[in-house]
């Protein structure tokens, strides 16, 4: 691969990402955990909500787990919120408040794998660390023509490939070249910068192969118990399980629906399961208001579906 190509094609198109204009740490990090399971424009959103709010970690350490998860609400994979409180204490407890430089000391924090250590170790510091995510592997199989590369080929392609005098912008070219160009789906060969190296451009669309992922099919019932001032009862779930310390109407396997009103079905998909829930509503007390606490966007869903106005974007 010619790096000098993509490198020079990388600083003519980066998009203005908020992280690129202030690429402090803890920017970096945010950044990373919130684009791994969420879309780079709800991603920016979310950043920039989360950075006002929380602008070192010791803020975020210094707040309750519950205003994280209220903050992220929309975001999906709340399970990242509460695993990035517990990294903001420990890294007030263990490093004062400053994220370390070191990739293994990156490793050990609550919710860091070997991707987001390598992001914030090459991009805030400058540690040759190469990463490895879903675009470069996808761009590393069409350079090589390989339909189902290993994480151990990719990882070794990504190492051999690292331009060690700017490890962070090479990590972002390739990243940016997997998104903008070498696309999973109608990819621009055309406007490849490194197309001359790639062995699989001709069957680009082809690579690598897709992976199959069968869903689990969960049903649920569930029942939106609204008081005479229009708020619905809402218990905050176990920190453990579906949607752990997020709040929402009584939702099981099994509830009693006797006198309840029928108001439809959701069907709502996660990662790895998709979820059916038959919703009714009937009378309660007691009502909480959802805009004081924090909903998965299945409960918000299964709220509205009742009536219930949300107001959460």
């Amino acid at each position: 691969m010619n790096q000098d190509a993509l490198m020079a094609w990388y600083r003519r198109v980066k998009r203005p990402l908020p992280w690129r204009t202030d690429p402090s740490p803890w920017s970096i990090l945010l950044s990373e955990i919130l684009l791994q399971q969420t879309q780079m424009e709800r991603g920016v959103h979310y950043h920039q909500k989360l950075l006002k709010r929380f602008p070192t970690p010791e803020s975020m350490a210094k707040s309750s787990v519950d205003d994280v998860l209220h903050l992220w609400q929309g975001a999906g994979y709340y399970s990242r919120a509460r695993r990035l409180h517990a990294l903001s204490i420990e890294v007030l407890k263990k490093y004062d408040g400053k994220l370390p430089e070191q990739y293994t000391q990156l490793l050990e924090l609550p919710g860091v794998g070997p991707y987001t250590a390598a992001a914030v170790a090459s991009i805030a510091y400058s540690i040759p660390v190469a990463c490895v995510d879903g675009n470069i592997r996808r761009v590393m199989a069409r350079q090589t023509n390989l339909e189902e590369p290993s994480p151990k080929e990719v990882q070794t392609y990504a190492d051999g490939q690292l331009f060690y005098n700017a490890p962070g912008d090479w990590n972002q070219a390739m990243m940016e070249l997997g998104a903008l160009v070498c696309r999973p789906r109608k990819p621009s060969c055309s406007q490849c910068p490194v197309s001359e190296s790639c062995q699989g451009r001709f069957r680009a669309q082809e690579l690598p192969r897709p992976k199959r992922i069968k869903k689990r099919l969960m049903e649920y019932k569930c029942v939106v118990r609204i008081d005479d001032d229009g708020l619905p009862e809402l218990q905050q779930r176990p920190e453990s399980g579906l949607f752990a310390g997020l709040w929402g109407p009584h939702m099981a396997a099994e509830v009693d629906t006797n006198g309840c009103e029928f108001v439809g079905t959701i069907r709502h998909q996660l990662s790895h399961r998709e979820l059916v829930v038959s919703v009714w509503k009937s009378d309660g007390a007691s009502g909480t208001n959802p805009q004081e606490v924090a909903l998965s966007t299945l409960d918000r869903r299964l709220l509205e579906l009742a009536g219930i106005v949300t107001n959460v974007p």
